[in-house]
């Protein structure tokens, strides 16, 4: 009974605002770090703001000057190097809309990331189960992690509707490094198909803003495509918020 309460107890919600390094590689040729702080941590995660966007399934790299106690690998080292898996995002309200604040929770995956990751570090995941329906610290940390599996089927309707957006691509630094005025060749809640002169790789992360509607929404990259009109296209998955249909 002690040894149970004492893995709830550890289990808890640890309000630590310590600071951690979150290395994010978007694509083989492009990454980028964000130094920022925890706001809360347990031995099987972590939450904590970004200014950059990232997305549910993306694997990132943090290290934390982690309380020894809460470890469950390199207890000796004077950081905790942990491969971290994005669970949840949301923007938080801000008065910038040029500058928003991303609330980010992940789950700790282990001391090295899946073979699959070298390959493709645009890849997503999810966590498919447990080692043992057992709740001990050792097995709930044994998590299989496995690619997210894709689709080619929509579960939402495009409506081909031309919306006028701005296209903006950021650098490591979080800064705007180019930029477009485009439209979309069609539209859901969840994604777009947009035309584009920009050389954007699958796997990026770019901003979509529309004065119609007033509005800013972040996406990644799916695919490209060149269509019968030989006109270049992004097929956009948006990641923070559904556009309002």
């Amino acid at each position: 009974m002690n040894q149970q309460r004492n893995w709830k107890r550890i289990r808890e919600r640890l309000e630590l605002k310590l600071p951690v390094r979150v290395h994010c590689q978007e694509t083989p040729d492009f990454e980028w770090v964000e130094i920022t702080r925890l706001t809360d941590v347990t031995p099987f995660g972590a939450g904590f703001t970004l200014k950059r966007p990232t997305e549910k399934g993306r694997l990132l790299h943090m290290t934390i000057p982690m309380p020894r106690q809460l470890r469950v690998f390199d207890h000796v080292e004077d950081q905790y190097k942990v491969w971290a898996l994005v669970r949840y995002l949301r923007v938080l309200p801000s008065p910038n809309e040029k500058l928003p604040l991303f609330d980010v929770g992940v789950a700790f995956e282990g001391k090295r990331p899946p073979r699959t990751y070298s390959e493709d570090p645009a890849r997503r995941y999810d966590i498919s189960g447990f080692t043992s329906d057992s709740v001990t610290l050792a097995e709930e940390l044994e998590k299989v992690i496995v690619p997210l599996a894709t689709s080619e089927q929509r579960a939402h309707t495009r409506h081909h509707i031309p919306v006028d957006m701005l296209l903006e691509i950021l650098n490591e630094k979080g800064e705007v490094a180019s930029s477009e005025s485009t439209v979309t060749e069609n539209i859901s809640q969840k994604g777009a198909t947009v035309f584009t002169t920009l050389a954007i790789p699958v796997g990026r992360f770019i901003r979509l803003t529309s004065q119609q509607y007033k509005m800013s929404v972040h996406a990644a990259v799916r695919a490209r495509s060149t269509g019968a009109d030989g006109i270049p296209r992004i097929h956009l998955e948006f990641i923070d918020k559904e556009w309002p249909l």
